[in-house]
């Protein structure tokens, strides 16, 4: 069943800011990623996902333009096992930590709450339906989770900062697209304006901003993946 104002699409495409449709990860195959907790100085994690439990996740996969991919099959690491096993251990605990941004290596950023990426249902991903993540899909790791828009689903995934506040990292007009949670149910598309009024505006977009991201990859060499998906 799809969340509210939500519509089903058959295939996967790279989608994002449009101004983005050129920007690419800086070290596709670089799986190492940097920690920072409460301000302390960044740790760096060569193969962030080494050693700990892996597990497979079916999961939708819902844009907050409105449209829909359904029956995904993700791998890797529950984000809660990251944190609980390599994170956990930096922190003094004298400080609660509350918010935490997400900075990837084509330089997006997105936050999410703690206690949001602690649910079962949240990986940090390095497969999709049993193979290596592409470029398109978010190579070399990425953030799946499922209850909330794919802008908070972080690609190319390259820092993690943990704070003691909701950081902010978007400003001017795209903090009106931004919103703290962007639960998929709720209809949280952004700050400010009902849910429905942002799905008028984001709607007719969709075929432009694939198409520029298209372009993007084809450009770039990284042709997207010709197959579409079938719906499940």
């Amino acid at each position: 069943m799809l969340p509210p104002g939500q519509i089903p699409r058959a295939d996967v495409p790279r989608f994002g800011l449009t101004q983005d449709a050129e920007r690419f990860p800086s070290r596709p195959n670089d799986r190492a990623l940097a920690i920072t907790v409460l301000s302390a100085n960044p740790v760096i994690l060569n193969d962030a996902l080494r050693g700990l439990p892996r597990t497979t996740l079916r999961a939708d996969f819902h844009c907050v333009t409105t449209w829909s991919h359904l029956g995904l099959k993700w791998g890797g690491v529950r984000f809660a096992d990251f944190f609980h096993q390599r994170v956990a251990p930096l922190s003094s605990g004298s400080v609660p930590i509350i918010g935490v941004a997400l900075r990837a290596q084509d330089g997006y950023r997105t936050t999410l709450l703690l206690e949001d990426l602690l649910a079962e249902d949240v990986l940090l991903a390095d497969e999709l339906d049993d193979q290596p993540l592409s470029i398109e899909h978010g190579a070399p790791l990425r953030l799946v989770a499922r209850r909330h828009s794919g802008y908070k689903n972080l690609k190319h995934l390259a820092t993690i900062e943990f704070s003691a506040t909701i950081p902010v990292v978007k400003h001017g007009p795209l903090a009106l697209l931004d919103h703290a949670r962007a639960r998929v149910a709720l209809e949280e598309r952004g700050r400010w304006l009902p849910g429905w009024v942002l799905r008028r505006v984001y709607r007719p977009c969709i075929p432009t901003t694939v198409e520029r991201f298209r372009v993007g990859m084809l450009k770039s060499g990284h042709p997207p993946e010709s197959a579409a998906r079938p719906r499940p």
